[in-house]
Order: structure tokens, then C-alpha cells, then sequence
């Protein structure tokens, strides 16, 4: 891969890597005291907002976790190559998945 692509996918991870770190964490009340009595349906919403919250932030660590698992590979000259059959993976997959680890049919295996 030429050095200049490799510097395109970096600014892309580093761009999205960025814009996760913007989004930042949810800070969830944990004081009972600053709450408002809420019946039966509040606390059931409540609880949804707090598991979708939660989740997408599990989502947006493991994302994270993989941007720089991507970016560590750039830094070691194995960025674009398969961890599992070391293949190399190809543009249009880097394009559409740049922080992938795997080619389309290790993935396709996996799955």
C-alpha cells in the first residue's frame, strides 16, 4: 500500500476516532435526591434511555478499542493485511470498514 493511502486511512480513523471522543459519556444522575417522584412508565422509560445509553457506550468503547488497534497496525507496517490468514484486505473493504482486521472471507468464515 503507498505511503499516501496510508496516510488517508489514518486521518480517517483519527477523524472518526475524534468524533467518538467528542460524543463523550452520558454522565448519569446516581443522587436520588435530585429526582423527581416518577410513576410506573417514567421509570420504565428511564430504564430503556439508561440501557440504550449504556449500550451505545459499549458500542462506541469497542469501536474505539478497534480505531486504535488500527492505528497501532499502521505504526507497525501490518495495516491492511488479514490478523487471521495475512492476506492482504482489500480498498473497498478499508474503505467502508477502515479499523477491519480481517479480509471479506475470514470474515465471512467467522460469522
Amino acid at each position: 500500500m503507498r505511503k499516501e493511502e496510508l496516510r488517508n486511512y489514518k486521518r480517517m480513523l483519527i477523524a472518526r476516532r475524534n468524533e467518538l471522543l467528542k460524543q463523550g459519556r452520558p454522565i448519569l444522575a446516581t443522587d436520588p435526591s435530585i429526582r423527581e417522584p416518577m410513576d410506573l412508565s417514567d421509570v420504565a422509560r428511564n430504564s430503556q434511555e439508561t440501557e440504550l445509553t449504556v449500550r451505545r457506550c459499549q458500542s462506541n468503547s469497542h469501536l474505539l478499542r478497534a480505531i486504535d488497534d488500527a492505528l497501532e497496525r499502521i505504526r507497525h507496517g501490518t495495516y491492511a493485511a488479514c490478523t487471521y490468514c495475512g492476506r492482504p484486505i482489500g480498498r473497498l473493504r478499508l474503505r467502508a470498514v477502515p479499523w477491519t482486521q480481517q479480509c471479506v472471507n475470514c470474515k465471512e468464515r467467522r460469522d
